[in-house]
């Protein structure tokens, strides 16, 4: 009778334990809302397609960011965003200002130059 009891529970517990590893969680920052407004980023050795992107405060954006030429990813470290390349990720941006955009993954020669603008208005 024990050993039937034990193998209840340890079946239970691998089949809960299995139903989570399909579950995903929202992470910090990331939102469900659908966006208002989008931008797409064009990233090529050493430089974004654009000095300044300039969006609306308080309206979901899709910020996107396409590789051109290299690896590259983006991030903007006063609003808590980064975006890898081919990917996209929808967040409100919640308070005016100038915030920059920079390259996160070091690309060589020119990675520490390689930023823009995001204004938010």
């Amino acid at each position: 009778m024990k050993k039937s009891a034990l193998l209840l529970i340890m079946s239970v517990v691998l089949i809960l334990a299995l139903a989570a590893c399909g579950k995903t969680e929202e992470k910090a920052g990331e939102t469900t809302v659908t966006p208002t407004q989008e931008i797409s980023v064009e990233a090529s050795n050493w430089k974004f397609d654009k000095d300044v992107y300039t969006v609306k405060k308080g309206e979901p954006l899709k910020i996107s960011l396409n590789n051109k030429e290299g690896m590259h990813a983006l991030q903007i470290p006063d609003l808590k965003v980064s975006v890898d390349g081919g990917k996209s990720k929808v967040f409100t941006p919640d308070k005016a200002g100038t915030y920059t955009i920079q390259c996160s993954i070091p690309c060589g020669s020119g990675h520490s130059t390689m930023t823009a603008k995001l204004v938010v208005e």
